[in-house]
């Protein structure tokens, strides 16, 4: 049988009688539409945050496209983040009217350098997105200070980091607004799309509630401003709720993973060897995704397919800057050395918090056979 690198069945096997349960609740309920599981959400993510203010949407992509459109972002504006990323980041900017300028990545942690943002602002930046990448965040403090000093909108991409913290503070704190996914292999994951945006600032949740309800405002079939149909499924919503309690428990499983790779690979780390995750001073990371690195690679993967049955993912195997949608934008190869590089490279390990034990080990045990022979 093959080993990926995310299975839903052992956690929906052990939870299985409440998210029914949270299904059963919704189509009992006679609304199925914006009613008492979305609010409900919306009040319990925003109160785990700390926040005052959190609106649901359809998917973590339009998070981060209603984000940046309830922050005043639009056509003729730029917004600096990274391409090692997930492509939908790149795609909500582009949604926006936006055009998207990238920075390099730090090598040691694949995280936004942000030693290079101040030099690619110019009059027409109007927001900075960072993406709290594989589970934890970025350095925010010179981010928050270059916003302030340029009077940017600082947005957070939070659809990696649920829980993730940075100095204590938590993912989605420490922004003007942040997005979420819940994308079913998210930290905090529903049963099909889903996304969330938090904010602080009551305009901004307004007008985020606005723009996932096509612009109208409390009188339904009369448009403020054009806005969108990005609405937080209720079902989605309830299961959410049930799941959300159950985060921290999420998060200690998936560290618990991490510990066991390191203490299984740790001696085959190295220069030219195996780099394994670190977690930065003062972050509390989540691993979402468990990324390593390694010269070679596309033989490992290779290998590991054909001889032992383990299917790998990369994340990401080519920078958003790179794809053909997007060479309008005018980068050519070379322009973001580090992340190229690093896409030559890395791959990810199973990782989620039900990964059974034994599955782990023999995953720990090819890869080590597999290093001891290149």
């Amino acid at each position: 049988m093959t080993t990926y690198v995310w299975d839903y069945l052992p956690e929906y096997q052990d939870e299985r009688a409440d998210i029914l349960d949270a299904v059963d609740k919704v189509f009992s309920s006679g609304r199925l539409v914006l009613g008492e599981s979305v609010s409900g959400f919306e009040a319990e993510f925003a109160a785990y945050h700390g926040m005052r203010h959190c609106t649901g949407v359809d998917n973590g992509t339009n998070a981060v496209k209603l984000a940046l459109e309830a922050v005043g972002v639009g056509p003729g504006d730029e917004v600096i983040t990274v391409s090692n990323t997930a492509a939908p980041t790149v795609v909500a900017i582009v949604g926006a009217g936006a055009t998207p300028v990238f920075v390099d990545i730090r090598a040691e942690d694949f995280l936004m350098d942000t030693d290079q943002v101040a030099a690619a602002i110019t009059p027409r930046t109007k927001a900075l997105l960072p993406v709290h990448l594989y589970g934890q965040c970025v350095d925010m403090a010179p981010l928050q200070s270059l916003a302030a000093e340029h009077g940017l909108a600082l947005v957070e991409d939070c659809a990696q980091a649920h829980g993730a913290r940075h100095h204590g503070r938590l993912a989605g704190t420490m922004g003007d607004v942040a997005a979420f996914s819940f994308y079913p292999t998210k930290v905090l994951g529903a049963y099909g799309d889903g996304g969330a945006v938090l904010t602080d600032d009551a305009g901004t949740d307004a007008a985020l509630r606005r723009l996932r309800y096509y612009g109208m405002e409390k009188v339904y079939y009369v448009v403020q401003t054009p806005g969108h149909n990005s609405r937080l499924d209720e079902v989605q919503a309830e299961i959410l709720r049930r799941k959300l309690t159950r985060l921290d428990t999420y998060i200690a499983g998936r560290r618990a993973v991490a510990r066991r790779y390191e203490e299984g690979l740790a001696d085959l780390t190295g220069p030219g060897g195996l780099q394994l995750p670190g977690t930065n001073p003062g972050n509390e990371h989540v691993y979402y995704v468990y990324v390593v690195r390694h010269p070679q690679r596309d033989l490992i993967l290779e290998r590991l397919k054909s001889e032992y049955d383990i299917s790998l993912n990369i994340s990401y195997p080519w920078p958003v800057h790179t794809m053909t949608g997007f060479e309008h934008l005018g980068y050519r190869k070379g322009a973001l050395p580090v992340t190229e590089a690093l896409a030559d490279e890395i791959f990810s390990l199973p990782m989620y918090p039900s990964l059974p034990v034994d599955l782990e080990n023999t995953v720990i045990g090819a890869l080590r056979d597999v290093l001891k022979t290149l």
